[in-house]
């Protein structure tokens, strides 16, 4: 429980690389990002990430495809490719 209150609050991209596993290049490519950028503070040029923002932002990526989503666009892409019995 006390370990709790140590851990930091906010972290700096270096410290979010390492808490992520991500890259600080990839993270500041993230910070602008158009379509999904990541919640950031800008504190006289420090730029401070909230864990509970960041985690909440890469939850909002999370994608599941199951085996039969998969072998519906397969069959999809496959069944757009195949000339119609019509032109043949």
């Amino acid at each position: 429980m006390l370990g709790d209150f140590f851990e930091p609050g906010y972290f700096d991209l270096k410290a979010l690389a390492a808490y992520s596993s991500c890259s600080v290049r990839w993270l500041r490519d993230r910070l602008v990002d158009r379509l999904h950028p990541l919640p950031h503070y800008r504190i006289e040029g420090k730029i401070l990430v909230k864990r509970e923002e960041f985690d909440r932002w890469l939850s909002g990526s999370h994608i599941v495809n199951s085996a039969d989503e998969l072998s519906e666009i397969v069959d999809s892409v496959v069944a757009h490719m195949r000339p119609s019995k019509r032109n043949a």
